[in-house]
This record gives C-alpha cells, sequence and structure tokens, in this order.
C-alpha cells in the first residue's frame, strides 16, 4: 500500500512519525472510541494497519477497500462493562444527524451489500453486533437477513473467505448497514470471486431480488471494459448504488469511476463537543491512507455533474468516515479473527451512504439517485479543509462547496438523499407549565409534511420525567414526577426519514408547604397582607392558605417562591432592594423575577440567596432574614 501525499507517492511507514503529533493534536478519539489501546493512550506512533484483502489484484479483479487496525485489543463476546473500541451506531448517526431518521424510518428497505466468498459465520456475527447495541433483532429465520449466491440463490454458497479478507469486509458491510438502518432489511449477496463480472452479477441478483439500495465497498484499476460493464452491471435506474473510491489517495477506481453509481469518498471524523454539530471532518488523509478520488479515464461525464475540471467523470459525489485511526467497531469472528475489532477504509463509507439512501426512501422511478446529493446540496455537511494528494485544485483538495475528496460532502440527514424534495414543518406548542404530582391535560404538538400522503412519527428528548410522546399522534402526556425547567425537543419523522423538529420550555413546579427543621413549624404570611413588605415567618404548620407555596423553577436551575392563595398581583418571597449584607430582612413582595427573588435549593436544606451567597433563616423574630449559611434548624428547609 502506498500513501500519496502533497510531496508525490511515498511508503505509509514514512509517513508515521509526522502523523504521531497529528493525532496528538487532534485525532485523538474521545472516551467511547478508540481509548482501549495503549499505543492511542500515549499517541506516540500512528496506528498499526493493514488492508483486509490484497492490495495487489490482477486485471479485472477487485480488492474490497476495508483497513483494519492491529493495535486495537480484540476479544469476543458481548461487551457489558464498556463499549467496544471504536464508533459504534449511536456516535455515527449523531455525527450524521440520522439519529432520529434511524429510529423512524427504513422499514420495509432491502439494503444490499456485495463481497465475494463466503462468510460462515455472517449470520452469527451480525447477530452479537446487534444485540451489543440494543439493535432490533435481524435473523434468517425472521426473513429480516438473507445470504445468497450471486446468482441469488442460497446454495450453493461459494468457497469460504480463508485468508482472503472478505470475510472481515462482510462483517464491516452487515454491522454498517445495521448501524445507520437499524429497520431495513439486509440482503447479503456473495460472489464466486473478486472478479469485477462476478461481482458485477451480484448486483444484478441484488437489484432482481428487490433491493433498491447496494453496497459495493471495493474497488480495481479502470480498464477500456469498464464502459461494457456499466450497463451490463451497474446501470439500474431506480436503485442507489454505491461505491467506494478506494483508500490509496488521488486516484479513481472502478466501479466508482461508473457514471451510474454514487462514488463514495472517505473522512477523518471526531468529536468535537465545542461546536454545535459536536464533530468535525476534514479529508481522511494520512500514514493510514487516504481517500480516493479524481478523474475518470473513461467514464463519460453524467449530465448532472458540474464541474469542469475533468472533462469525464469526477470522483466523488459525497463522503462519510474512513480514517481507521478513530474508526468504528465491527464484531468478526471466523477464521483467526477473535470478535471485536477497529475497521477504516472507504468501505466503511459505503454502506453508511447505501444505508442513509435507505432511510430517506425509495428512489424515484427512471432516475440514477447519484443525483440526488447535486439537487440539495445545502442538506450536507460541507467538508472544506483537507487533500488526498497534490494536483492543484478542487480535484484532491477540499474547498467550499463542490470537491473531489468529498464531493458535496458528508450526511446531515437525510434530505440530500430524497428522491423528491419535501419538508417536515412542527407548530411552536408554546412554554409547558405543569405541577409536579398532577396529571396533564393532553398537549398534541402539530406537525405538516408538504409531501401529502405520508404518515409522520414522533420521538421527544428532554420531556420531564413521567411525561411521554404518543409515537403516533404527537400527544405529550402523563404526570411529571419532578420539579424542574426542561428543554423539550420534538421530532417528526416521516416514512422517507425527513426530519423536522420544534424546541420549547417546559417547567413543572412543586405546590406545598416549605417545612422548618424546627419541630412543626413552617413558612406562613404571617399577616395575609397584599402590599409589599409583608413580614413572612415561621408558624406552626395548620395546612392553610397562608401556608401554601408554589416553588417555580427558572432555565438558571433556581426557583422562585410564590405565594399560591389568591392575591391580586402574584407575590414572591424576596430579600428588598436585592440586599446582600447579613440580616437583611426577607418578606412578600410583588414577584419581578428580580436577584432577590432568586433561591437555590441545596442538599443541606439551605435556601440560598445566590445574590448574596447567604442562606434563609429565622432568627427567631418576627421577620426572616438571610444570613451566612451555617448547620442547624433556623436554616433547614424541605421544598414541597
Amino acid at each position: 500500500m502506498v500513501k500519496i501525499s502533497k510531496r508525490g507517492v511515498r511508503p505509509v511507514s514514512a509517513l508515521r512519525p509526522a502523523l504521531a503529533l497529528l493525532l496528538a493534536a487532534a485525532l485523538l478519539p474521545a472516551p467511547g472510541a478508540l481509548a482501549s489501546t495503549a499505543s492511542m493512550a500515549g499517541a506516540a506512533s500512528a496506528p498499526d494497519v493493514r488492508p483486509a484483502c490484497s492490495a495487489t489484484t490482477p486485471p479485472g479483479y477487485a480488492a474490497c477497500q476495508a483497513l483494519v487496525r492491529t493495535d486495537a485489543v480484540t476479544h469476543a463476546g458481548l461487551v457489558r462493562d464498556s463499549a467496544p473500541a471504536g464508533y459504534g451506531p449511536a456516535a455515527l448517526r449523531s455525527a450524521y444527524g440520522l439519529t432520529q431518521a434511524a429510529a423512524a424510518a427504513g422499514h420495509g428497505q432491502t439494503v444490499a451489500v456485495v463481497d465475494a466468498y463466503d462468510d460462515p459465520n455472517a449470520a452469527s456475527d451480525l447477530a452479537l453486533y446487534r444485540s451489543q447495541y440494543h439493535l432490533p433483532a435481524c435473523t434468517v429465520a425472521s426473513g429480516c437477513f438473507r445470504k445468497v449466491n450471486s446468482r441469488g440463490q442460497a446454495s450453493p454458497l461459494p468457497r469460504a473467505a480463508g485468508k482472503t479478507g472478505w470475510d472481515q469486509e462482510e462483517s464491516l458491510d452487515l454491522d454498517m448497514v445495521s448501524a445507520i438502518c437499524p429497520n431495513c432489511r439486509i440482503l447479503l449477496v456473495e460472489a464466486d470471486s473478486a472478479k469485477i463480472g462476478d461481482l458485477g452479477t451480484g448486483v444484478n441478483a441484488a437489484v432482481a431480488l428487490g433491493a433498491k439500495f447496494v453496497s459495493n465497498s471495493y474497488s480495481g484499476a479502470e480498464r477500456p471494459v469498464d464502459t461494457k460493464y456499466d450497463s451490463a452491471y451497474f446501470s439500474h435506474p431506480g436503485v442507489a448504488v454505491t461505491a467506494a473510491a478506494g483508500d490509496t489517495g488521488y486516484h479513481l477506481g472502478y466501479p466508482a469511476a461508473s457514471r451510474y453509481v454514487t462514488s463514495v469518498g472517505g473522512t477523518s471524523l471526531v468529536r468535537r463537543p465545542s461546536t454545535a454539530r459536536g464533530w468535525a471532518e476534514t479529508v481522511w488523509n494520512n500514514a493510514s491512507g487516504a481517500t480516493g478520488a479524481g478523474c475518470s479515464a473513461r467514464e463519460p461525464k453524467p449530465s448532472w455533474q458540474p464541474d469542469t475540471g475533468c472533462a469525464r467523470r469526477t470522483g466523488n459525489d459525497v463522503a462519510a468516515i474512513a480514517n481507521p485511526d478513530t474508526g468504528v467497531a465491527v464484531y468478526n469472528t471466523y477464521g483467526s479473527d477473535n470478535g471485536w475489532q477497529v475497521f477504516g477504509g472507504t468501505s466503511v463509507a459505503t454502506p453508511i451512504i447505501a444505508a442513509t439512501y435507505a432511510l430517506a426512501g425509495p428512489p424515484g422511478s427512471g432516475v440514477y439517485p447519484a443525483r440526488y446529493p447535486y439537487l440539495h446540496t445545502g442538506r450536507l455537511h460541507d467538508i472544506t479543509s483537507g487533500d488526498d494528494g497534490s494536483c492543484g485544485s478542487y480535484l484532491c483538495t477540499a474547498r467550499a462547496g463542490y470537491d473531489g475528496p468529498t464531493g458535496w460532502g458528508t450526511p446531515n440527514g437525510t434530505g440530500a438523499f430524497q428522491a423528491t424534495d419535501h419538508k417536515v414543518t412542527l407548530t411552536r406548542p408554546g412554554a409547558g407549565h405543569s405541577t409536579r404530582g398532577k396529571r396533564i391535560a393532553s398537549l398534541r404538538v402539530a406537525a405538516r409534511d408538504t409531501a401529502s400522503g405520508r404518515t409522520l412519527r414522533y420521538t421527544a428528548t428532554g420531556l420531564p420525567p413521567g411525561l411521554s410522546i404518543s409515537s403516533a399522534s404527537g400527544a405529550i402526556s402523563g404526570t411529571p414526577k419532578a420539579r424542574g425547567h426542561y428543554s423539550v425537543i420534538v421530532h417528526a419523522t416521516d416514512g422517507t426519514g425527513m426530519t423536522g423538529s420544534v424546541s420549547f420550555p417546559w417547567v413543572v413546579a412543586s405546590v406545598g408547604a416549605v417545612r422548618s427543621q424546627l419541630a412543626g413549624k413552617c413558612l406562613d404570611d404571617r399577616h395575609g397582607g397584599t402590599a409589599n413588605g409583608t413580614r413572612i415567618q415561621v408558624l406552626t404548620c395548620d395546612g392553610g392558605q397562608a401556608q401554601v407555596w408554589t416553588a417555580y423553577p427558572n432555565a438558571a436551575g433556581r426557583l422562585q417562591l410564590r405565594l399560591t392563595k389568591a392575591t391580586p398581583v402574584s407575590k414572591c418571597l424576596t430579600v428588598p432592594g436585592s440586599g446582600t449584607a447579613a440580616g437583611a430582612r426577607v418578606e412578600l413582595q410583588r414577584c419581578t423575577g428580580s436577584a432577590g427573588q432568586e433561591w437555590q435549593a441545596r442538599s443541606q436544606g439551605h435556601l440560598v440567596n445566590p445574590h448574596s451567597g447567604q442562606c434563609l433563616a429565622d432568627p427567631g423574630s418576627t421577620q426572616l432574614a438571610i444570613e451566612p449559611c451555617a448547620v442547624g434548624a433556623a436554616q433547614h428547609w424541605a421544598l414541597p
């Protein structure tokens, strides 16, 4: 394997010292990604990586584009005390804005992966991967998973993969489809060999069996015969056929060069909590390899590809994660493999894109779905930094808009992969207000899909404990269990994976007596007055209206203590003038939201006025005050 850099072609091993510095600065994964290996922890050298399949293939053959980390600790079986090394499904969906679509879409869709030779453990390894990440089961018995030969038959299957590495590619493909589209059915097509013709026959079988999404994570050298192979194997209008761009830098192989497929490049994906997205991506290019891209030597340029740097077909169209240094978790036990491994290469990106197409819904008939990202360029993450070689133009260097290494970018939801351009919108219902322990009146969040006739499914995050949302109607119901100020986001997703969302605050207050640790005493509106300055003190708890308070939280995690009984205006427990001095009185005043009306409940039973840093105290007189916080019954309060 070689690496193409700005200085030309260099052996991969020659670039590893430089990569160590890069990893230390930017590419070390966050906890839960690849923190399990000693070499990563110290960042002393680049991770050891090898191609799963031989990188040297004779003319007319393809090599799988999977790269395997050899320095990651492998082990068999479920991992319960920690996460397997490498990004799992939740991380990948988060990075590509697919969390809601993955939960709601994909039902009834079949994603096919085409590979060479047989992996005898494919079904059992797939089952364990899905169990590890709590994905719905996908088995032969249920009809969700199916394995066939390149003629579409269950037998005879081709010879076992042996030491070819194709079994690892198959596990990688199956796991990535599962990660992105857990509701999809999966069809594994195993070709008799790694010949392009045998693999292409497998593509035809997948389409004949009804797959509308076909992933091809392999690449071979371009040849004059490719234009014939196009029409024979890869020209399937109405089917999203994806192909890996390759792992050796500025160079485009086949079938990624075909004008009928979606050519998929590779990126380096790292967590970046400081950004709104939470992730950052650049073109994948380091000591482990680099994404393929470039101009086809023979393939005509599709009518929908507008760039002028290549007279013929330009690769790529889109991209996704491919850097094995911060790669994905895959489970494979065939041969000498021992279960969990970490993978990279454009073999990772290719099934991710195929599964994203599946979340977006069936392609339009008679249309090549490779054109969809060109129609919806604003619905992708534009990758603007990095390169995969030295060519002096956008063909190998990322820029704003279209470029060779990443095409128009990486998924940002399913919008760029839709057959039709439509939108899901939700109406903001206003702030929610409820009381702990009191069942709410059902609140329905209204949504609209501009594509008529589509059924929406609803999910929500941030709801107060005790409340839930109906997936069918969008109605929120239940009994709040905990006081607090919550930020609720409701998502509505249609059958194509198009998702809209709306956010709004929800306040859960608590109502009742504010009790003192002093025996049988409660906070009391002693005089029942309505004017500012009404004295507040503690009296024997009697359950009267003068002792009923509402603890009302705000977004900062602080409380107002409002007198609940009927008065002409709302009254709150207040430090007048937002005073800070010890001994300052505390009284009842009109609720204004001033600093003197904010209280913070602490575990010791203190009610602290954050503005002054002092605690609500009963000095034993007819007037409450704020005093330096101290242990004692006079400063210990229990809220309702």
